[in-house]
């Protein structure tokens, strides 16, 4: 029996549950799936019916987790609205979405409110078994179903590193909170290998610039493929094979040595698992 209540952590702060309207973006989306993985969940949550504010001061945003769980991604206080235009598509967003802007809608103006920060990521809710009304009132009982603990993450070590694409993008895109993991990968050069766990393809490859094997992995995180020519043809067939992608380490190497001495070691791997001939890996 629930005995916390989503309604309960709103009055808490001092906001009204019935001026707050939940929102439950679901993963399951397209649309906001391709927004969500461009961090335009803001964006994409500003666009909506002409309608959609009226009676209600805030709204409560939250992503859809396994079954009908939800984790809270923030609040906004509700400001004016505009039409949505062609001309009012925000940079970068999603074509997906930016066809939506016709000029049949309305583009909400949303302000963060901090009264809920510590939260943000961190809560789970259970949305109950009407998953398809994804807009409901704030005071329907929402059982709180977790609080993670705001702590940093340990780094887990070198050897015993193995992370899915997805894994890695959480740690990438929260620095703040993975600092142990950003200096450990930060001060290394490495060899490192992804693997296509659809195909079981092998891709080496090495990390020898001034960030070290932070800033060559983030680069992943960003173009899905790190500018590898067979990984970029993978991804022009299938372009969310890139979820498929494990990344762990064959060797860690100090930073005081070359971009020659690092790739001459990298060959070695290369041959050793014959990643060119049978792998991702072009030369």
């Amino acid at each position: 029996m629930a005995i916390l209540f989503f309604s309960d952590i709103l009055q808490k702060v001092g906001i009204d549950p019935a001026k707050v309207k939940l929102i439950r973006h679901a993963l399951t989306d397209k649309r906001f799936k391709e927004c969500f993985d461009k961090h335009m969940v803001y964006e994409y949550t500003c666009h909506q019916k002409a309608g959609f504010g009226k009676g209600y001061d805030y709204w409560a945003v939250f992503i859809s987790g396994a079954g009908t769980l939800a984790k809270f991604y923030g609040i906004y206080q509700v400001g004016p609205s505009a039409s949505d235009l062609p001309n009012m598509v925000p940079p970068g967003l999603p074509a997906c979405e930016a066809k939506e802007y016709r000029g049949e809608n309305a583009l909400f103006s949303l302000k963060p409110v901090d009264a809920l920060k510590e939260y943000e990521g961190k809560l789970t809710i259970d949305w109950g078994k009407s998953t398809r009304m994804w807009h409901q009132r704030g005071i329907t009982g929402k059982p709180v179903i977790s609080i993670q603990p705001d702590e940093r993450k340990v780094f887990s070590g070198f050897e015993d590193l193995v992370l899915s694409y997805d894994e890695l993008k959480e740690i990438v895109y929260n620095p703040e909170v993975y600092e142990a993991w950003k200096v450990a990968l930060s001060s290394v050069y490495a060899i490192y290998l992804i693997v296509d766990r659809e195909s079981g393809k092998q891709y080496v490859g090495s990390a020898y610039g001034s960030g070290g094997l932070w800033d060559r992995w983030s680069c992943y995180i960003e173009t899905h493929h790190g500018n590898n020519k067979r990984m970029r043809a993978l991804l022009c067939d299938y372009p969310d094979r890139y979820h498929n992608f494990q990344f762990s380490i064959l060797q860690i190497l100090p930073k005081t040595l070359t971009a020659d001495e690092v790739i001459a070691i990298e060959s070695r791997y290369k041959k050793k698992l014959l990643s060119i001939q049978f792998g991702m890996n072009d030369n």
